[in-house]
């Protein structure tokens, strides 16, 4: 749908919905677009469709621009029901392919080069319990005082049914019998090789590669029932949902931020280095230590750093960031980590900034042109929407997004995991294996609590060579750190 096509303006309705989850309702929402977005005690979930903003690849397009355009358009005048109980700010959810030339096909035919949905109804909620329900619609002008009230009805109806809704997605789902198909492991490590020689003669200094996994189900899983299960042991990620069709979904838990902005400050945070969780807390704490005290991390997550701060001060200001790197310690896996802060002009919107940002060299390399030519010879996949930005925005310009990293992409019965490891000197192709390995992990892990049973479905390999990995294959040996992020 075109934005405010015919003249018709932006309804809007909230109305207080205190303990409802988004489980039911993202589940309810069955068969319809649907989406959900979450940082620690904060999400919103979202379903149905009032209006949509997408393009498609035209080589030299400004996408960010085109979307920016579109978002100004449909948010004019917007028609505000004056007893709703919080902000109705306008927001579209969803983001954008990793590069500007991409082609919405085959597994990537539901998601364009840019593509945002204004959603029928959003619930908003946080881990004290309090929560929203907001409802919306393109009205005509000779309709305003009577689509106000059928929004309010509509909310109310949807909410006192979700309030006796029965949470199934958290029931014990039945076993789904499939198999997975790796990337075969000597060619990915033979273009492992290949970015260790274009880092030798001095082509790239970093080049992050990536590789697939694919998991083929006898059934269909619900995408609802992996992002509960996801999303309980992500919570320290951004873990999102993004079905713009039926049956065609966008899922995943990413560990860092490209662009937050909230009323003219800036934040993100600069991520690269990796190593293994470890299995118990003083493993951890070891392995933590040996990762700070890495040189080779520690420049690779300083490149990261460097270059965001260089493409920010092109428009921001008070420019701060942490002098030292922490460590991030997620379920399988830490990284190190460092905050960013800025204040931006006003004018300036989170999509002007992820112009700038994205990709950034924790998902492609530097330099960033020459990275992306590497990866376009190297990777024998589409990346289609695999860590290109996914998020939300307002008509403000505020908005948060993340890289989609630790991320699947379903369509029906198939899904398709992607997991990246940024090769710098020094590193070791069995090493970036194990590193990658780990990062499929956390899909991996959701779609067992889901009902997916890969032990016992059939292994099958890319046709170019044998090793597969499984939902149970183990992490690479302990104490070894694997360098670079993705």
């Amino acid at each position: 749908m075109s934005p405010s096509p015919g003249g018709r303006r932006l309804a809007t309705i909230t109305i207080p919905a205190p303990g409802l989850h988004p489980d039911p309702f993202l589940r309810h929402a069955d068969g319809e677009p649907r989406g959900f977005w979450a940082r620690g005690t904060r999400w919103v979930a979202h379903r149905g469709v009032v209006a949509e903003i997408r393009c498609g690849g035209l080589r030299g397009a400004d996408r960010f621009e085109d979307v920016r355009e579109q978002a100004l358009a449909l948010a004019r005048e917007p028609l505000v029901d004056a007893a709703s109980t919080r902000a109705p700010q306008m927001r579209l959810y969803g983001g954008f392919a990793f590069r500007s030339d991409h082609r919405a096909e085959g597994t990537w035919r539901a998601f364009p080069t840019a593509l945002f949905h204004v959603p029928r109804f959003e619930l908003e909620g946080r881990a004290s319990g309090d929560a929203w329900l907001r409802a919306r619609a393109l009205v005509g002008p000779e309709d305003a005082e009577g689509a106000l009230t059928r929004l309010r009805r509509d909310a109310e109806a949807l909410r006192a049914e979700l309030v006796t809704a029965d949470v199934s997605s958290r029931r014990q789902a039945a076993a789904v019998s499939g198999h997975s198909t790796a990337t075969a492991r000597a060619s990915w490590e033979d273009a492992v090789e290949a970015a260790l020689a274009a880092i030798r003669g001095g082509r790239v200094s970093k080049a992050v590669l990536a590789r697939t996994l694919d998991v083929e189900l006898e059934t269909v899983l619900n995408p609802a029932s992996v992002l509960a299960r996801l999303w309980e042991a992500n919570q320290g990620s951004h873990v999102f949902l993004f079905e713009p069709e039926p049956g065609r979904a966008l899922l995943g838990a990413a560990p860092e931020t490209v662009a937050t902005l909230r009323e003219g400050v800036f934040h993100a945070t600069a991520v690269a280095g990796s190593v293994r969780r470890g299995e118990s807390p003083e493993e951890q704490s070891a392995l933590a230590a040996h990762l700070l005290a890495s040189a080779k991390d520690r420049a690779e997550q300083r490149i990261a750093l460097d270059d965001m701060v260089t493409r920010l001060e092109t428009v921001a200001h008070q420019i701060h960031a942490d002098l030292e790197p922490h460590v991030l310690a997620l379920p399988a896996i830490q990284h190190l980590e460092t905050e960013i802060r800025a204040s931006v002009p006003g004018g300036t919107g989170v999509l002007d900034l992820l112009r700038l940002l994205h990709p950034t060299p924790a998902v492609c390399g530097v330099p960033r042109d020459e990275a992306l030519a590497f990866l376009a010879e190297e990777e024998p996949f589409q990346r289609g929407w695999y860590a290109g930005p996914v998020g939300w925005f307002d008509a403000d310009g505020n908005g948060v997004f993340a890289p989609a990293l630790r991320t699947a992409v379903a369509e029906g019965s198939s899904w398709r995991l992607f997991a990246g490891a940024g090769i710098v000197a020094g590193s070791v192709p069995a090493l970036e294996w194990e590193e990658t390995a780990i990062k499929f992990e956390p899909v991996l892990r959701a779609l067992g609590g889901a009902g997916a049973d890969l032990r016992h479905g059939a292994s099958r390999t890319a046709t170019s060579a044998p090793p597969t990995v499984e939902a149970n294959a183990a992490p690479g040996p302990g104490g070894r750190p694997h360098r670079g992020r993705a």
